[in-house]
């Protein structure tokens, strides 16, 4: 993991829609006491806050949950559904609370290190091909709330592969909210066995 080099505070100023398709293939890592495990980013999507009626910040919602995305671009917005911990990365100028959720990874260090986390999930892609599923994996928690993304212990990185080719889709489970509900803003890595769901 030494060679691999955190994306600049930059990268995360992309429009909101061109970062969730650059996220692609890049490398997700967290590192905690039992050890550092990463996942390629494979599948992401996008949610345009104020004006996207299936974002946490519709409308200028601003609670204490969505706070973080209020601020500069570039943290993670982590947030719990039913037993789960999702993961998302903070997009947007500030004021603008806008957000990419990372939905499927597909792991790429430290595998043995996913498996015992992960032991009861017999088929392997099922590890970590949902946004419940790679948290759990990769160790992302809800204390992980606010951390900027450029440095330890949760970080994104740069991948080998900068160009993907990239399928766009509507977005999953978000059936009431209305026009929302089928915007094209679910972006994936063509044909990647981990992705949640192919169609």
């Amino acid at each position: 993991m030494n060679q691999l080099k955190p994306h600049l505070a930059s990268f995360y100023q992309l429009p909101t829609l061109e970062l969730a398709k650059r996220l692609l293939g890049s490398i997700l890592i967290k590192e905690t006491a039992e050890g550092t495990a990463a996942g390629l980013i494979v599948e992401t999507e996008a949610y345009m806050g104020t004006i996207d009626q299936a974002a946490h910040s519709f409308n200028h919602k601003r609670t204490n949950r969505t706070e973080i995305m209020f601020g500069p671009p570039g943290y993670a917005y982590t947030y719990q559904m039913h037993t789960h911990c999702l993961f998302n990365v903070v997009s947007g100028p500030v004021e603008q609370p806008e957000a990419v959720l990372i939905r499927a990874v597909e792991p790429v260090f430290n595998t043995p290190l996913i498996q015992e986390r992960r032991s009861k999930i017999k088929k392997v892609v099922d590890r970590t091909n949902g946004p419940g599923k790679l948290t759990k994996a990769l160790g992302i928690t809800m204390g992980d709330y606010g951390h900027e993304l450029t440095s330890a212990p949760l970080w994104i990185a740069k991948g080998l592969n900068d160009q993907p080719e990239i399928s766009t889709g509507p977005r999953i489970g978000i059936p009431n909210a209305g026009e929302a509900t089928n915007y094209p803003w679910r972006f994936w890595i063509t044909g990647n066995a981990y992705v949640s769901k192919m169609r």
